[in-house]
């Protein structure tokens, strides 16, 4: 099976990067594109999380439903986005098309991907060993890491999002590195104009 865009990791930063590239399926420049998320990873930092400092969420607002709700929202709303459950994965290949994308199930190619997991030790996806470095925000006693990139971008095709891009370990932040990849890859499909995705209410 192949994709233009895979997303590596189901949380805040991942499930944000397949919103926003979800929501440009109207526009010309992203006919046709297949984008895909694999949603099963190690247990994200959402399930405990509480939060009562995020704008447009109800103080009280539990991380473990925004991970469920925010399956459902992708799935409702841009359902053209395949979610892709219960699968680990366990490398990530240089191939002549982009890349390989091997899980404990299945071989994916795609053009682009987008590692959005967490930045908590052990990271072991072959492939990516050689990124690896010490994270830059977090609290070195805590001993995270994050993938070497520039405004989370690795190399051409590869991205990275939310804590493993370098980023603290806050909702909002996690959200907006998520989209700020979905609008990076956007813009290349876009014959590299630079381009975000709005919608309007319009009544």
């Amino acid at each position: 099976m192949s994709f233009d865009t895979l997303i590596v990791g189901g949380g805040v930063a991942g499930m944000q990067c397949a919103l926003v590239l979800g929501s440009a399926k109207d526009k010309a420049y992203a006919q046709g594109k297949k984008v895909g998320i694999i949603m099963h990873q190690r247990a994200s930092h959402l399930q405990d999380a509480l939060f009562n400092n995020v704008l447009g969420l109800p103080a009280g607002t539990l991380g473990k439903d925004i991970l469920s709700e925010g399956k459902k929202q992708l799935q409702e709303v841009y359902s053209h986005v395949e979610q892709i459950e219960n699968e680990k994965v366990m490398a990530v290949i240089d191939d002549d098309f982009g890349y390989k994308v091997v899980t404990n199930k299945n071989e994916y190619i795609t053009k682009n991907v987008v590692i959005a997991l967490n930045y908590a030790k052990p990271f072991n996806i072959a492939g990516l060993e050689q990124y690896i470095e010490r994270h830059s925000r977090a609290n070195a006693m805590k001993d995270r890491i994050q993938l070497r990139n520039f405004n989370h971008l690795i190399k051409e095709g590869l991205y990275c999002c939310g804590t493993i891009a370098g980023w603290r370990s806050q909702f909002a932040i996690a959200a907006g590195s998520g989209a700020s990849v979905a609008t990076d890859i956007l813009t290349v499909w876009n014959d590299h104009i630079p381009t975000k995705v709005h919608d309007k209410n319009k009544s």
